[in-house]
């Protein structure tokens, strides 16, 4: 990794604009006005890719995020391609459609692979809090790739970053006092669907086949990683967690923001990782 030089374009504080937004093309993967992607081409003609899916607990958040994130220069200077990916909103789409926006979003990028100058068999979903539980549900649950005649196995890996709703029952009561209407809006009350919405209730076999899972030290955010790792575990797929320091709000906030710096501890982390799920 080209570490001088990405700590060199992280450090610059030119505008978005000036700096990252004029190299992003958008991409729309539906018809939808919130169905679409900011895309940043990669190295050569056949780059592995990065899909990013924001966070905003289900019901905000915007894809321009990535265009001022550390994220964004380092994957760069890695010679990957990245995305970071809309999609529509709580209240008015369900969180089923969105997971089917970022298979949408992941199909659409697969199909296009060539003209976009990407390697279709080397696409990573990588996804913070809300988009985290996302990601991990369609790298888990089969129905939403089906749809477009996709494996599981056609991930090349899954990054979830610091979600705490993999198991949306017990997410639920934890977070009643601090986060009930947020949780309540996105998964309702019907106990069958909390259970249908949760990715550690579809882990077992067939899933993604790489996971890594990242997290700070929030109390519910930990337990939830764990079981999430102990259900990929029991159905033998390839999972690591990795736990950082932050506590919090703060904490959460920080592993989005600050990964891709390469003093930020995670940053290593990810980088090994993707190195070996994009190795050939």
């Amino acid at each position: 990794m080209q570490q001088r030089q990405v700590g060199d374009r992280i450090g610059n504080r030119a505008s978005a604009q000036d700096r990252d937004v004029s190299g992003a093309q958008e991409v729309a993967y539906g018809s939808a006005a919130l169905q679409k992607t900011d895309f940043w081409r990669g190295s050569g003609d056949k780059a592995p890719l990065v899909l990013f899916v924001h966070g905003g607990g289900w019901k905000r958040g915007d894809k321009q995020m990535m265009a001022t994130s550390a994220m964004l220069p380092h994957w760069q200077a890695a010679g990957y391609a990245v995305a970071s990916a809309n999609y529509r909103l709580v209240p008015d789409a369900t969180v089923e459609q969105q997971a089917a926006d970022v298979a949408a979003a992941f199909a659409h990028f697969r199909t296009n692979a060539k003209a976009l100058g990407i390697d279709p068999e080397r696409i990573v979903l990588v996804g913070h809090s809300a988009g985290a539980h996302l990601v991990a549900l369609v790298g888990t649950d089969p129905q939403y790739l089906a749809v477009h005649d996709l494996k599981l196995s056609h991930i090349a890996g899954v990054l979830p970053n610091d979600g705490a709703a993999y198991d949306v029952p017990s997410q639920m009561g934890e977070n009643a006092m601090l986060l009930g209407d947020t949780y309540q809006q996105a998964f309702g009350t019907d106990p069958e669907r909390q259970k249908a919405l949760s990715p550690t209730r579809h882990a077992a076999a067939p899933n993604a086949p790489n996971f890594l899972l990242i997290h700070v030290q929030r109390q519910d955010g930990v337990r939830q990683a764990k079981g999430l790792e102990a259900a990929l575990q029991a159905a033998g797929t390839n999972v690591e967690r990795r736990e950082f320091e932050g506590e919090g709000l703060r904490g959460h906030m920080e592993i989005n923001r600050k990964l891709g710096d390469p003093d930020y501890p995670a940053t290593a982390v990810v980088d090994s990782w993707l190195k070996r799920v994009f190795a050939r």
